[in-house]
């Protein structure tokens, strides 16, 4: 039996990373929102209450299907490094590194792609879905256990500047869990979007008025503070940088899996990397193997490896590199990628990438077996209408990488931590380039039988996970809920999307009680196994929800590795 129920429903579901989001889209759903307004709705609030790693300044990816409208659609919700930036500032002065600070700023995409979505397939207003947000930001909520342990983790970072220990240090300490955390600059700089909206609302209508809310950001009082801090502070954004910025509306990678559809966001995130997993996966008899056994765990992990091969050499902005993405996908490589995996033996490291024309391999990371385990930061949020419509987004960017704007409560987008300041690499820095984000939204969907929006938080382990979830619940037959919860396991067997970018040869962290069982057998065939407690935070957090088809059940799986929560009517 799963540890918590699973939330049933026929009318809506959202599934959210904290329950106040999820409280946030239930509530808009009730009153009669779609999926893109209760997604936003909730996406906006986690950057209030989910502050230490979503921003309401950062990125929102996100996919969208619109029944009516036929295809899903995605929504980038990545920004760009500004104008000014350049690979030869951190070769030069950083030694290829990208620091911790104001240098790592790209520019803030999320407000444009909620007020996008909105305006394009939603039918409420900015303030109408900012307003829980706005109510708990100035109103404050109780910190919660996840929230609380990231901003201890990261205390010191937070220290590096005044604004950001003001608030998430309070009185010089990190919060514990019950602590009001009120974010009184936040609730004014949202608000001050939903008033600006209002305004132009009573004489334009309702997309002039979302128009408003945007402008209100990216043109108005808050984009001016902004740029002011930035010139004053070293920073490379400017007014022109902010005000040219829309997110992408672009069609999906797509790749059928046994007559399901999955769905992710383009190679400018890590999304087609579970797509290349499943692929190659797509030839082997796993229910064969058997769920969890020591030859299943062996086979996914170097499934996976094969999959980040690529992932480093070819992911990036496909604007600025070519991204062989049809190939990478294709039952053909599948196929040769699958020869490459030993069925006994681990690959001791990274593999080469199937292509060829690989880069060399970075140098091996310190670590030691007992070392803290590896976090990855995001949140997540998908929802599903009365009239079956869904959406699936990953909002994220922390709080301790960049400093906080002065007043307005929040940071611009630290994104650029995911860029190399290496030339040659897909994701090396640029003016106008995207970083490879690991926020990765996904959507499957069997035709006449059932649709899955799912997703979660945990950096580079997120695709992982996912992975896990959706074979749980396709291959073995778990419910949505059961499928989350299983244990799990994830490799670091390749450099990190975030700086540093650590590289954990043959590292594979195994939840208990998979540890005690297959550790020795694991170890034996090559693997590092570095064991982790049962529902760790550190194997990332998923969720989903189920929507079938002939009778519209709607069936939520929330993670308890997380904060997360599913509602549904």
């Amino acid at each position: 039996m799963p540890l918590q129920p699973m939330v049933t429903g026929r009318r809506f579901m959202v599934c959210a990373g904290h329950w106040l989001a999820a409280e946030a889209g239930h509530q808009v759903l009730a009153a009669g929102g779609n999926a893109v307004d209760a997604a936003a709705a909730a996406g906006i609030a986690l950057g209030v209450v989910h502050p230490d790693q979503v921003q309401v300044s950062g990125v929102a990816p996100m996919l969208i299907w619109m029944r009516e409208q036929g295809e899903p659609v995605t929504i980038s919700g990545l920004g760009w490094w500004p104008r000014a930036a350049r690979l030869e500032h951190f070769e030069r002065e950083h030694g290829g590194a990208i620091p911790l600070g104001i240098l790592r700023t790209v520019v803030p995409a999320a407000p444009d792609a909620w007020i996008l979505a909105l305006e394009r397939y939603g039918t409420m207003s900015f303030g109408e879905v900012a307003c829980f947000a706005i109510r708990y930001a100035r109103e404050g909520f109780c910190v919660h256990p996840v929230m609380a342990h990231y901003i201890a983790q990261y205390a010191d970072q937070y220290r590096l500047w005044p604004q950001n220990a003001a608030q998430f240090l309070p009185g010089g300490a990190p919060p514990c869990e019950g602590d009001l955390f009120v974010q009184e600059d936040l609730a004014r700089s949202l608000q001050y979007m939903a008033d600006e909206e209002a305004a132009a609302r009573r004489h334009g209508g309702r997309v002039a008025g979302l128009r408003a809310a945007r402008d209100a950001f990216y043109r108005g009082d808050l984009a001016a503070a902004m740029v002011r801090f930035h010139r004053e502070n070293g920073g490379w954004l400017t007014a022109e940088d902010l005000a040219e910025y829309r997110s992408a509306v672009e069609p999906p990678v797509r790749r059928d899996i046994h007559g399901t559809e999955i769905y992710s966001c383009g190679p400018w995130c890590q999304g087609p990397v579970l797509l290349q997993f499943l692929a190659l996966l797509e030839g082997v008899d796993l229910h064969g193997l058997g769920h969890n056994s020591a030859a299943y765990v062996h086979m996914l992990t170097e499934a996976m490896k094969l999959g980040f091969a690529d992932r480093d050499r070819y992911y990036g902005d496909p604007r600025f590199v070519r991204v062989p993405m049809e190939r990478l996908i294709s039952a053909e490589y599948a196929a040769a990628q699958r020869r490459r995996i030993n069925s006994d033996l681990a690959t001791p490291g990274m593999p080469s990438p199937g292509l060829g024309e690989a880069l060399p391999p970075p140098a091996p990371s310190p670590w030691r077996p007992g070392d803290p385990a590896l976090a990855g930061d995001t949140s997540y949020v998908c929802a599903v209408d009365r009239w079956g419509n869904v959406v699936s987004a990953t909002p994220s960017d922390t709080s301790y990488e960049s400093p906080l704007v002065p007043g307005l409560g929040f940071v611009p987008s630290s994104r650029g931590s995911q860029s190399w300041g290496r030339r040659g690499h897909a994701a090396s820095v640029a003016p106008g380039k995207r970083p490879r984000l690991t926020p990765n939204p996904a959507l499957a969907i069997r035709r006449g039988e059932w649709a899955m929006p799912f997703g979660g938080p945990g950096g580079d382990l997120q695709p992982q996970a996912m992975l896990q979830v959706y074979l749980n619940r396709t291959v073995f037959g778990m419910s949505v809920q059961e499928a989350v919860e299983a244990p799990r396991f994830v490799t670091h067997s390749f450099p990190g999307s975030f700086e540093p970018h650590p590289y954990y040869p043959g590292r594979l962290d195994v939840e208990e009680p998979l540890a005690e069982r297959l550790g020795a057998t694991l170890a034996a065939m090559g693997h590092r196994v570095e064991p982790r407690p049962a529902l760790s935070l550190n194997t990332a957090g998923v969720m989903a929800i189920e929507r079938r088809e002939r009778d519209g059940l709607l069936m939520g799986g929330a993670d308890p590795r997380r904060a997360a929560r599913a509602m549904g009517w």
